[in-house]
């Protein structure tokens, strides 16, 4: 994650999509400009207990907007007596970036989610980008500056009806390719899991890509 005048760099997220559920996945740096400001930062966040996002961006605005759809979605709740639809989320959230974007505002507001989540009809994994267009995804996405190096690792490896302990395992071979040639993206891998028992942190690891 970045400074607004680095719009949408810093950041290594990556989704796929498995025979049994949908693994979520980033890397644990912040930074601003040249700076790295954290180290341990939280990108994948536990938006209901079937559905989870990872941001990249303005962290402000993310945070923000992860705020505002947890609140939306437990109303939606209450009122209609059922849970909400990962795709009545991510279409939510898709508006939510929509009008965040184009507001007049001294820091650009941008921020790029990858949703993922289960329902009664299946399992879901969406690319919400900083425009706030929304696509269903049907393998894999990644997002941030390291998404170059996570997808030449995806496009290579990825396979259909692969389970989700091989997707884990995947996800954190394509994030940690990343933070070897990727500079804003680094320190350690978060990974996330959505299965029929709901969301699930799968693995946190710190990883050492600094020269002995």
């Amino acid at each position: 994650m970045e400074d607004d005048k680095k719009y949408l760099k810093g950041t290594t997220t990556v989704g796929i999509v498995c025979k049994d559920g949908i693994v979520l996945g980033a890397d644990m740096r912040a930074t601003a400009g040249n700076l790295i400001v954290n180290k341990e930062t939280e990108k994948v966040v536990r938006i209901t207990d079937n559905i989870i996002v990872t941001m990249a961006g303005t962290v402000s605005d993310a945070q923000l907007l992860c705020k505002y759809l947890s609140a939306e979605l437990n109303l939606m709740k209450i009122r209609n007596n059922h849970e909400p639809t990962v795709k009545e989320a991510a279409n939510l959230m898709s508006s939510f970036v929509y009008g965040n974007i184009r507001k007049m505002s001294m820091i650009p507001g941008v921020a790029h989610f990858l949703m993922a989540g289960k329902d009664n009809s299946g399992y879901y994994l969406y690319d919400i980008f900083a425009d706030g267009s929304l696509t269903e995804e049907n393998k894999f996405v990644t997002s941030g500056s390291g998404s170059v190096f996570a997808l030449g690792v995806l496009e290579s490896t990825y396979k259909e009806n692969m389970s989700v302990s091989d997707g884990v395992d995947l996800v954190f071979k394509s994030i940690n390719a990343a933070l070897q040639r990727d500079t804003y993206s680094g320190n350690g891998i978060n990974i996330f899991t959505v299965t029929k028992d709901g969301v699930k942190k799968e693995l946190s690891k710190s990883v050492n890509t600094s020269v002995n």
